[in-house]
């Protein structure tokens, strides 16, 4: 089987906090054992791992810390591949929208909040968040959401972050030409949507240490965070302001390769000042747009007509990536459809390089080999299967089976990262990996091309970098969970209870009992 580890090593320094020189985890289990085990945690790494009650040769310190946990099972901490963390955070403080079934239930949505709070700052907009319009029977429209909101400014976000909905007022604030449908798409639509996250960095980053909690309450010890702004900076402020849960990996994109580059900066490495948490990701490329908005590139027309579109031609693609090499970051295209992910493949090969392809949503079936061919990680996201099964039906009718590939992308060879998109699926990577292994949820529908489900096993694998069980010399990553990922009933699997987080041997979570 493909390893799902890719360009990270797993030798993370431990972060800059302060951890108990060493720490027992008694009485657990590894997922799949029966017996049970003793977790030896020295500095921050696993140091030992002994059956219950034995302790290693090189005793620990008299004074270090064991806690009894009571047969509980410990992996290796979880990681989210793929997030926008400032996104994530103003999302749970933006009107849902995720539940609209047509544009107007979410103009309904939308008047009964403005009736409710007519507008608590005047220089703020009203903002909304999770909206699918590619499955609405009705079709929205500038004056149907002018005539909800009586004028206050108000701009309403696509669950995939390719769209923007906004009414009159809010175009004149933003000083963008609406259509008549009021919908942005793409550029517009993300220089609009960084324009509604400039709130007061004490605000965001408060938002941004909830979710951060919210996470490592999952299991998750760290994230790829694929924010469209300079990222770096803005973690250096949040972890000086004590945000300490989550290791982050901060992307950078084309347009700040330079600057990137003349800091000497390079994927992988760790940010001074970062308190070991820090890490320079990869460059983020855009090269076509998403299913959604109908606008992934895609081979065969839509039925609405038209490709999609294409945003990076081949040419300036294979540039973009050999400029990437030579300066030692790792490529992450983004590629949705078919025709993007060709052109995907066809760059990287031309350049030479390795590197990831996001999403990899729908790939033609002779370039599932490629990806194994030339090294390429697929960073996808499960959950988005689910969540568009219909859209996807109704705009690559007959060609599902190709669409969300998981099955068929690690059996040509690829290496899996799994993640959530956050926003657009929620960041928890229990139901990234419920949907990656039971593709299907409770909702009476049955799976949907169940021949693509990974086992947990690989799942896990995906979910952890490579790791997927605990081993000697393993920087102390570690979820502590009340159950076993391997055998546990699916509903159970999908909410996962998790009793402990911890980084580098430090508690980022403790739940009660613990």
């Amino acid at each position: 089987m493909p390893s799902s580890c890719h360009y990270q090593s797993q030798d993370h320094p431990a972060a800059q906090n302060p951890v108990p020189a060493d720490m027992v985890l008694a009485a657990v289990r590894l997922p799949g054992d029966t017996g049970s085990s003793d977790v030896h945690i020295r500095n921050g790494h696993v140091y030992a791992i002994t059956p219950a009650g034995e302790r290693p040769e090189d005793s620990m310190a008299a004074d270090a810390q064991v806690l009894d946990l009571e047969g509980r099972f410990v992996i290796p901490g979880l990681w989210d591949e793929h997030v926008h963390m400032t996104q994530w955070a103003l999302a749970a403080n933006r009107i849902d929208l995720s539940g609209a079934a047509s544009a107007s239930a979410a103009v309904e949505l939308v008047r009964k909040r403005i009736a409710a709070d007519p507008r608590p700052e005047p220089t703020m907009a009203v903002v909304g968040a999770g909206f699918r319009d590619a499955v609405w029977n009705d079709a929205p429209s500038a004056e149907m959401l002018d005539d909800a909101t009586r004028g206050v400014p108000t701009a309403l976000i696509s669950h995939d972050l390719h769209c923007v909905w906004m009414n009159s007022a809010a175009a004149r604030r933003y000083g963008v030409e609406l259509p008549a449908d009021g919908l942005l798409r793409e550029e517009p639509a993300f220089a609009v949507t960084r324009e509604l996250g400039k709130l007061p960095d004490a605000v965001v980053d408060g938002w941004v240490n909830t979710a951060g909690r919210e996470a490592a309450a999952r299991g998750v010890v760290g994230v790829v965070d694929l924010e469209m702004t300079w990222n770096r900076d803005v973690w250096l402020r949040r972890i000086a302001g004590g945000f300490n849960v989550l290791r982050v990996d901060a992307g950078v994109y084309p347009e700040d390769l330079e600057r990137a580059a003349a800091e000497g900066m390079r994927t992988g490495q760790t940010v001074d000042g970062g308190a070991g948490l820090l890490r320079v990701g990869p460059l983020k490329v855009l090269i076509d747009g998403s299913l959604n908005t109908r606008t992934a590139f895609c081979v065969d027309p839509y039925p609405h007509g038209g490709h999609g579109i294409l945003t990076v031609s081949e040419a300036e693609l294979v540039a973009l990536l050999g400029s990437a090499r030579e300066k030692g970051f790792v490529p992450a295209v983004h590629a949705i459809g078919d025709g993007a992910n060709q052109v995907a493949l066809d760059a990287f090969a031309e350049a030479g390089t390795g590197g990831r392809i996001e999403h990899a949503q729908f790939v033609r079936q002779e370039d599932f080999a490629r990806f194994g061919d030339l090294g390429l990680t697929a960073s996808v996201q499960p959950a988005h299967a689910l969540d568009d099964r219909d859209a996807a039906e109704a705009n690559w009718a007959g060609r599902t089976d190709r669409a969300f590939p998981l099955r068929s992308l690690l059996d040509g060879g690829a290496r899996l990262a799994l993640g959530s998109d956050a926003p657009v699926a929620p960041l928890d990577p229990w139901l990234a990996m419920s949907a990656a292994t039971a593709r299907g949820r409770n909702d009476g529908r049955g799976p949907w091309h169940p021949e693509q489900a990974l086992t947990r096993e690989e799942a896990l694998l995906a979910s952890t970098r490579g790791r997927g069980r605990i081993r000697a010399g393993d920087v102390a990553d570690i979820a502590v969970l009340d159950a076993d990922p391997l055998t546990a009933p699916d509903a159970v699997f999908a909410g996962m209870p998790v009793a402990a987080t911890l980084v580098a041997g430090r508690f980022t979570f403790r739940g009660a009992g613990v």
